[in-house]
């Protein structure tokens, strides 16, 4: 039998369990295709702080998602064992013993057959994520979306901050560098070629502008087809969308990919062999109507729905 997320003709909405979509919760991930985990952090972060927060305002958000994606019919629950397995324990007083306590525990995880999604908290617990599923996986290619290239040298002298995972990614051999894409990418910064170290590292940067107007299903398409049947992580920074859609980030940009564009780069992943995703940079004090937290739920809910082994109806 199938965990399934308690209804809301079962429990009120504003009441039950304060998992994702009120789904069960388990201690480790024995026995589960798919767990959701929080990392509830913000010492990474360079400007706004309150991602701490995102994971508990995201599994909040989430009580309105029914369980059957009503446009694609996709029937996560129908086809995987999903479940909520709670946050990394992190020292919020020290963020290196706390990419170290992300890495130990995404070990963990990954003895088990599991995809792990993750509600974030800052970009910084990509790296430590990456460290644990490239032990399993080995080098995986990469969508990353968002607004910055997140591929800075140093940030205050320091090497890991929500800035530089993608640099250290690449440093460390953890994501295949000709398999990487970057969406979304956007706004202002300290030299004319800041974008142009990932190309030539061999990333493909997308820039935001190069999606106006635009539907971003012909680029998936594209992608897919160059990523095969590698495994693939998809890192998804919530501040890639326009802050009139999502205000509740810590650095917004403007200029940004639309809820449309966001739920068809999603979508687009479907048939790749998607070992891990993450929503990144939620921070609900900056947005307290709350839909900053609802529009990240429903693409956690979406990458839930494009996993492999993920049935479809008619």
């Amino acid at each position: 039998m199938k965990n399934q997320p308690l209804g809301g003709n079962e429990m009120p909405r504003f009441a039950g369990p304060g998992t994702f979509m009120r789904l069960p919760a388990q201690e480790t991930a024995e026995g589960l295709d798919v767990a959701f985990i929080g990392i509830p952090m913000d010492i990474g972060a360079s400007l706004r702080p309150g991602t701490r927060f995102g994971p508990r305002q995201i599994r909040a958000e989430s009580t309105m998602i029914r369980p059957y994606n009503m446009w694609t019919r996709a029937a996560p629950f129908d086809s995987l064992q999903v479940a909520d397995i709670g946050d990394v324990p992190i020292n919020t007083f020290d963020l290196k013993d706390s990419v170290r306590r992300i890495t130990a525990f995404y070990d963990e995880v990954l003895q088990h057959d599991v995809v792990p999604l993750t509600m974030g908290g800052d970009h910084t617990l990509s790296l430590p994520v990456l460290r644990a599923i490239a032990k399993k996986h080995g080098p995986v290619a990469l969508i990353h979306v968002d607004a910055h290239a997140d591929i800075n040298e140093h940030m205050f002298d320091e090497e890991i901050a929500h800035g530089t995972p993608f640099r250290r990614a690449y440093e460390e051999g953890l994501i295949d560098a000709q398999n990487t894409f970057q969406i979304g990418l956007r706004g202002t910064g300290y030299g004319p070629d800041d974008f142009d170290t990932a190309r030539n590292w061999g990333f493909t940067v997308i820039q935001a502008e190069e999606l106006w107007y635009k539907s971003a299903a012909p680029l998936m398409e594209k992608i897919r087809q160059q990523i095969g049947d590698r495994p693939v992580y998809l890192t998804y920074d919530i501040d890639s969308l326009d802050p009139a859609f999502a205000p509740g980030t810590g650095t917004v940009e403007m200029g940004g990919l639309t809820t449309m564009q966001a739920l068809e780069i999603v979508r687009g992943c479907r048939g790749l062999n998607l070992v891990g995703c993450d929503l990144v940079e939620v921070s609900p004090p900056y947005d307290p109507s709350g839909n900053t937290a609802l529009i990240a739920s429903n693409l956690l809910y979406e990458m839930l729905c494009v996993l492999p082994g993920v049935s479809y109806g008619r």
